[in-house]
């Protein structure tokens, strides 16, 4: 099913992972793609550092906790890409300005669900955040954690604020299961997906002169749908749960 992007953090909290990528399609969000239906990976353009100059030390306040520069520069870098990405598709230059506010946005929301989990004494041990790390690490093709943190901070970020956004996407899946309970795709939201999918590639080919790849077989595919589908289920509660948090929230966003 095709989503509005939403400015919840499922999806975009990993945007130092997406950095490390050759490309940064949106692969834990809101894409009815499954990951082996996709075509050909096409070369994340290149993105030049975003101007920081006028980003403040402290960008946003939420119930008197802070987040800062530090935090706010590796995922505005990130979303600056995928936001290239999704201009090479439509032709129009992506606005640096916005993207600044919606990672300032996501990174609010970030700090709202961390403190509704500390709340209910949710967290992700250190154990969950070495093996996520490791994860990430091997869907990238590289050979340990210590590479990847390497990888990462040549692009400009450090280990504690990777470590920081691993450890606060554990814990807010943790949160979501707490709020909803487990998620189980039925077989019938499995199949709309792959429907759609499969629609979207012929869609795509019909208006490309380059020939589509044979597209896979269901079966081949579930476990990528199932994943979607939880993902998906994750994104909508975290956003409700997001809503009823920015009601009563102290927030000063100071970009």
């Amino acid at each position: 099913m095709s989503q509005k992007r939403t400015t919840t953090v499922l999806g975009v909290l990993m945007a130092l992972a997406l950095l490390v990528l050759a490309a940064c399609g949106d692969a834990g969000g809101d894409s009815d793609e499954p990951a082996a239906a996709q075509q050909e990976t096409e070369q994340a353009p290149d993105t030049q550092e975003p101007g920081l100059d006028d980003v403040p030390a402290v960008v946003a306040e939420v119930n008197g906790q802070e987040v800062t520069r530090e935090e706010f520069a590796p995922a505005d870098q990130a979303q600056l890409q995928q936001a290239a990405m999704q201009a090479q598709m439509s032709g129009q230059e992506p606005d640096a300005e916005a993207v600044k506010q919606q990672t300032a946005t996501v990174l609010v929301n970030t700090v709202l669900l961390r403190q509704q989990a500390e709340e209910r004494g949710i967290s992700a041990s250190a154990d969950d955040v070495e093996g996520e790390l490791t994860k990430i690490a091997e869907q990238n093709q590289l050979g340990s954690v210590d590479e990847l943190l390497a990888a990462l901070e040549g692009q400009g970020s450090s280990e504690k604020v990777v470590r920081a956004q691993v450890r606060d996407q554990l814990t807010i899946e943790q949160l979501v299961v707490d709020e909803a309970g487990e998620f189980e795709a039925s077989e019938q939201q499995l199949r709309r997906l792959y429907r759609q999918a499969r629609q979207q590639q012929q869609g795509s080919g019909a208006s490309g002169d380059r020939a589509q790849p044979e597209f896979p077989k269901y079966a081949d595919v579930r476990p990528q749908l199932e994943e979607q589908a939880r993902q998906q289920q994750q994104n909508r509660v975290a956003q409700d749960l997001i809503e009823q948090l920015r009601k009563d929230a102290d927030i000063t966003v100071n970009l």
